[in-house]
Order: C-alpha cells, then sequence, then structure tokens
C-alpha cells in the first residue's frame, strides 16, 4: 500500500503538503516536516511590497493599488511585520534544498508585472522546484470590470510562464463568477496547478474602539465544502493538478478532497494547533482509512466521488440543492 502522489510532475511520498504559513520560516522546521511526513512543503510568501519598501517608487505603488490590492488596505498586517528580504528569502531556499529532499515551492504575492517575473527567476535560480503563485487580489475598485478582473490573472501567469521553466501553480480566489472556465484558461495560459482556495483575510470591527481589527482565525473543517465542490467539479475535465488548501485538520478532510480529485491538500492550520509532528498522525489515519477500505494506493481512490465517476452528477448541482431542501421539511 502506498500514499505517493505526483503534483505538477514532482512525486511525492505522501499527497499531505505544507501549505505557505510561518512556520517554514525556520530550516529546522522543513526539516522536521519532511521527517513527519510532509509530502511538500510551500514557504511562507515573499511579498513584494516588503522588497520595495525602502525603494523611491514604494509610496507610488502603495498609492496606486492602495485601492485594488488587499495587502495595501488598513487591516492587512502592518509590513515591519515582514522582516526578510529578497536575499534572505533566496537563502532559505538553498538552505532548505540543501537540508531536504522533499520538493520546496516558493510562494510568490506581487504587485507589479516587473515583480513577479523577477522574482519568479531568482526564486527559480536558488533551487526552488515549483512556484505558488499567490494572487491576493480584491477587486474593491467598482469601476473595474470582470473581464479586466480575470484579464489581470491570466496576464500574470503569462508573464511568469515565460520567464520560468519550472512548474507554477495559481492560488485562487473564490469569487470568479465561472470558476471552470477561469480554470480552463488559466490552464490554456500555462498554469500546472490551480490551489483551491486563497483564503482572504477579511476585516472585522472592534465596536467599543471604533477600529478594524487585524487578529487570524485558522480555517475550519466545515469550510471544505466550497474547494470540495470545485474539485469535484473540474477532475478529469482540466488537465492540469488540483490542490485543496482549506479547512484540513485531519486525515479525513485530506481523504475527502482526494475522493473530490484533489493531487495532494495543503494544511498548516493543524500544525499550529497540534504541532509539527501532528503531519505524521494524518499519514498514519490516511494509510488506515486506506487499508480498512482495501485501497493499495491513491490513484485507486482519487477522483472516485467526483463529478465525472458519481453514478449521479446532479448531485453537484441544483437537483442536490432541492433533496437539502426536502430533507429538512
Amino acid at each position: 500500500m502506498k500514499i505517493h502522489s505526483t503534483y505538477m510532475g514532482m512525486k511525492l511520498n505522501s499527497p499531505i503538503v505544507v501549505s505557505a504559513c510561518t512556520l517554514s520560516e525556520k530550516t529546522d522546521n522543513i526539516a522536521m516536516m519532511e521527517d513527519n511526513g510532509a509530502g511538500a512543503v510551500v514557504l511562507y510568501s515573499l511579498f513584494e511590497e516588503q522588497i520595495r519598501k525602502e525603494e523611491a517608487t514604494y509610496k507610488t505603488i502603495m498609492s496606486e493599488t492602495s485601492y485594488s490590492f488587499a495587502e495595501a488596505l488598513d487591516y492587512f498586517p502592518n509590513l515591519d511585520d515582514f522582516h526578510v528580504g529578497t536575499d534572505e528569502y533566496l537563502e532559505h531556499i538553498r538552505k532548505a534544498k540543501e537540508r531536504v529532499d522533499i520538493p520546496i515551492i516558493g510562494s510568490l504575492n506581487g504587485i507589479t508585472n516587473e515583480g513577479w517575473i523577477d522574482y519568479s527567476m531568482q526564486m527559480e535560480n536558488a533551487g526552488a522546484d515549483a512556484i505558488e503563485v499567490n494572487i491576493f487580489f480584491i477587486p474593491a475598485d467598482i469601476s473595474l470590470s470582470s473581464s479586466e478582473v480575470e484579464n489581470r490573472y491570466l496576464n500574470i501567469i503569462d508573464a511568469i510562464k515565460q520567464s520560468v521553466k519550472i512548474p507554477v501553480a495559481v492560488k485562487l480566489n473564490p469569487y470568479f463568477s465561472t470558476t471552470g472556465n477561469m480554470a480552463l484558461r488559466m490552464k490554456n495560459r500555462g498554469a500546472d496547478a490551480l490551489v483551491f482556495f486563497n483564503r482572504f483575510y477579511q476585516p472585522d470591527f472592534d465596536i467599543n474602539e471604533l477600529i478594524i481589527k487585524t487578529d487570524l482565525h485558522y480555517s475550519e473543517s466545515n469550510e471544505i465544502r466550497l474547494p470540495l465542490l470545485w474539485i469535484g467539479l473540474l477532475y478529469g475535465k482540466v488537465e492540469l493538478s488540483l490542490a485543496a488548501t482549506t479547512g484540513v485538520q485531519s486525515a479525513t478532510e485530506v481523504i475527502k478532497y482526494i475522493l473530490a480529485g484533489a493531487d495532494v491538500v495543503m494544511t498548516a492550520s493543524s500544525l499550529y494547533k497540534y504541532g509539527i509532528p501532528y503531519l505524521k498522525t494524518m499519514n498514519k489515519d490516511l494509510y488506515d482509512w486506506m487499508f480498512k477500505m482495501g485501497f493499495d494506493s491513491i490513484e485507486s481512490f482519487k477522483g472516485s466521488m467526483s463529478q465525472k465517476n458519481i453514478a449521479d452528477p446532479t448531485a453537484y448541482e441544483r437537483a442536490n440543492y432541492i433533496k437539502i431542501l426536502d430533507s429538512v421539511r
């Protein structure tokens, strides 16, 4: 029985991948992740703002994007909190590659086309096995059309894929009106994987101090349903890797995502809660479930609950909504 998986052409010993988070800031932690069975590690995000902060163009960039990019909004964490610059990030990739054998995936959150291209190339040169493009973009400008928003994503993919040879994953937001069509168009532009979904840090209000709060809540298992839906719908229809990255608290969520069609399942919240060694528990629970169910590999059950493979495909669509309403009458 094997729990090996393939993600963007990379062979992984486990489908469980550490998603971008501050736990990967230390090489010792990355080594511990490998020791406890992580299939790969997505490094914490490199933000273009933190690089350009001391440059003369920084204020111009911020003023031009303050109504378009979540990173520039007041409720986003202060840029002083991001203390690692480009040189440190690239050196971190090099050290991680020297220390571990599992794939190291760089995470990039850019603003300008020059930033996306330059830093992607630098990550590749530093030894990253792949890049996860974290397009943290909230179209708050009401004059922007849906096509302009979509083209922004597609142009970023174009720019990066023309500049690097390593695989590129795109971390999607859940707000496209035609997620399936966007997935197909991103694939046609060269994306090697789609990650469902980017979990935007949304604002909350302190009603006594009348300020915007910046606290962070870890994802919960009940948040898997939206990415589960789209992975299940897209499996077998779009020829690229599918990754899930929301609400993964245990092997149960890992299994559900793979049943829907995910190649890998990413987690960070569970590691913050239970520690990095929890990866070993998740892998063991996945293995035990496979043994109980009689599956000898990930491929033997991946996508078996997708819309493509279930007996009643309408369960993913309107008919199932009606059944749910009937069940509560």
